[in-house]
């Protein structure tokens, strides 16, 4: 089953990443069954976000009260590779949880979607929506 990305989302992480030039943008990917309606933009609270990321705690925290609240699901996480390519560098690897989450690796004008499994980042397919 293809996951369904809305053009507005793909759009703000082309920009988001843009934006957080040279560093490493980051964030949480939300929405409902196979469907990512929503980029939330977090700070980078790594300490070389030239090249690594961190997604901001408390904003994992919110975002998870929300989704208890009834609030749309987290999905996942995005973070580009402002010089590297669309694909999980061994540090993602190293420091990826293995729960089975998407994540969402932007690299210039390519955008990458993978799950998380325990033994490897695996590649997933993914089309874009209009809604």
């Amino acid at each position: 089953m293809d996951i369904e990305v809305t053009r507005a989302v793909l759009d703000a992480l082309y920009e988001m990443s843009e934006a957080a030039h040279p560093n490493e943008a980051c964030g949480i990917l939300l929405g409902e069954g196979a469907h990512i309606t929503a980029a939330i933009p977090t700070r980078n609270v790594h300490r070389h976000p030239e090249t690594h990321f961190e997604i901001d705690p408390q904003a994992l925290i919110d975002a998870h009260r929300k989704e208890r609240e009834g609030g749309p699901a987290i999905m996942g996480y995005y973070h580009s590779h402002p010089t590297g390519d669309a694909r999980p560098s061994a540090t993602d690897r190293a420091m990826a949880a293995g729960d089975g989450k998407l994540w969402v690796i932007v690299a210039g004008s390519t955008v990458t979607l993978w799950r998380d499994l325990p033994e490897a980042f695996a590649a997933l397919s993914y089309r874009v929506i209009d809604r």
